[in-house]
């Protein structure tokens, strides 16, 4: 199964991705993360999708397309994967079926993860990561036992330069005029089902585990 989770940031996509690899074993392929561990490594690719990342804008999709076409042919992808965050735009979608009919494959299921803009910007702005260990938190719904320490590994908390407010709101904006469109895409292909993201995390997993066929 190749799995597509779709939505605006901070609508669960990472999370969900996480729950299902641990139960259907299937890699999350994040370029999110791909994206922040060449910032932090201080790559030059890094340096250069550091930019973007901290004006709220999308990353150039020849580095995006790029990573994700290497990453997709490594031995952990043969039975299938989760891809969290990508494609962001029609131009992704339409090279990720390209790199994948070239190894015979197809995307099998998208699924839409639905929520209001007023929740993502709670979700967002709360949102707190180790730098250590890369774990999440949220000072409303899932703050450290440790305060303002890792409860996992005791590194210390920070809030990313892409869940300050100003940038949230350009973060959705981008999404909406150029994210957003790849919902047409896949809804073409039959391929698209949409997911209410507004439940609790347990919940959300329990409606995603249902859609999945």
């Amino acid at each position: 199964m190749i799995l597509v989770l779709f939505g605006p940031p901070g609508s669960g996509k990472g999370t969900q991705a996480k729950v299902i690899t641990d139960l259907k074993g299937w890699p999350q392929l994040s370029t999110g993360d791909m994206l922040r561990s060449a910032i932090r490594a201080g790559t030059l690719l890094g340096l250069e999708a550091k930019a973007f990342i901290d004006r709220g804008e999308l990353v150039p999709d020849p580095v995006v397309i790029g990573l994700i076409r290497d990453r997709i042919r490594e031995a952990d992808c043969e039975k299938g994967f989760i891809l969290d965050g990508f494609p962001r735009t029609t131009k992704q979608a339409e090279a990720l079926d390209l790199m994948l009919a070239d190894l015979g494959r197809s995307v099998g299921q998208v699924v839409s993860f639905e929520i209001s803009d007023r929740e993502l910007v709670g979700r967002l702005s709360g949102r707190r990561v180790c730098r250590s260990c890369g774990q999440m938190f949220h000072l409303v719904s899932a703050p450290s036992a440790k305060g303002t320490l890792c409860d996992r590994c005791g590194g210390e908390l920070f809030q990313r330069d892409d869940d300050q407010a100003s940038v949230i709101e350009n973060r959705l904006k981008v999404y909406l005029s150029q994210t957003a469109p790849v919902a047409d895409f896949y809804r073409g292909q039959d391929k698209l089902t949409r997911l209410d993201a507004s439940a609790s995390p347990g919940g959300v997993t329990q409606a995603l585990l249902a859609l999945l066929v």
